[in-house]
């Protein structure tokens, strides 16, 4: 199991994806595109508005995913003291932060119009913005220490510390009264969107996941070469 882990036999697998990967993503994206901007109806009350949803709610849903996997990887690997596990979190980081800062961008864009305002102290505004200072604090701590052992221990610490936030994010329009609306999304129960709606929504969640996986395997690849070039044969 352990030789599978090797740089060599990774690299062999994840160097040829991205092409993949990144012909799917244009496919999926065109088609998302065309859903979201051209098929898709307007609502009735925020008329053209409701489109900036097709990127700030896949942008949020990503962004909260890749932390939750930071999170699980990071521990899994401090209790297994299997490197590579940091190493897909290290990889993993850039993107959810990329995506994180999209929906907080695209929030206030969609504020403007929604609420009068770009900004507003909301519960799940500010606990968004809390999220992106963890990832910051995340990838600041690979870029400071040096020592491994030391950054494994630091990291792992900030993500623990900020999946207590992802909870908040979640039910923050459920604990306080907040200008977010209530999800109308749910797995457990009927959702409240129309298909019209949720179709195009899913095509774009779908989309900017191929795009943060092109993006962690670029980065992984990098990663793997500067193992590969430091003469290390296992992760």
């Amino acid at each position: 199991m352990f030789k599978l882990l090797e740089p060599n036999k990774i690299f062999q697998i994840t160097s040829k994806a991205p092409k993949y990967v990144l012909f799917l993503f244009v496919v999926v994206l065109s088609v998302g595109l065309v859903e979201a901007l051209i098929l898709s109806p307007e609502d009735y009350k925020q008329s053209d508005a409701v489109r900036i949803m097709y990127v700030h709610v896949p942008a949020a849903w990503i962004s909260l995913g890749i932390f939750s996997s930071i999170t699980v990887l990071s521990i899994s690997g401090f209790i297994f003291k299997n490197k590579n596990f940091f190493l897909i979190s290290k990889s993993l980081a850039p993107s959810g932060f990329v995506f994180n800062i999209i929906a907080l961008v695209t929030g206030s864009i969609w504020g403007k119009p929604t609420w009068g305002t770009w900004w507003a102290w909301d519960a799940r505004i500010t606990s968004m913005l809390i999220l992106a200072l963890f990832y910051a604090l995340y990838l600041i701590s690979w870029r400071i220490y040096e020592n491994e052992e030391k950054v494994f221990k630091i990291s792992t610490f900030i993500t623990i510390l900020g999946i207590i936030n992802v909870p908040i994010i979640k039910y923050s329009v459920d604990w306080w009264n907040t200008l977010h609306q209530p999800a109308s999304i749910n797995i457990l129960s009927k959702s409240t969107i129309h298909s019209s709606m949720l179709y195009p929504l899913l095509i774009m969640t779908a989309a900017f996941a191929l795009f943060s996986l092109l993006i962690f395997l670029m980065k992984y690849n990098t990663e793997l070469i500067k193992i590969k070039n430091k003469g290390l044969d296992r992760l």
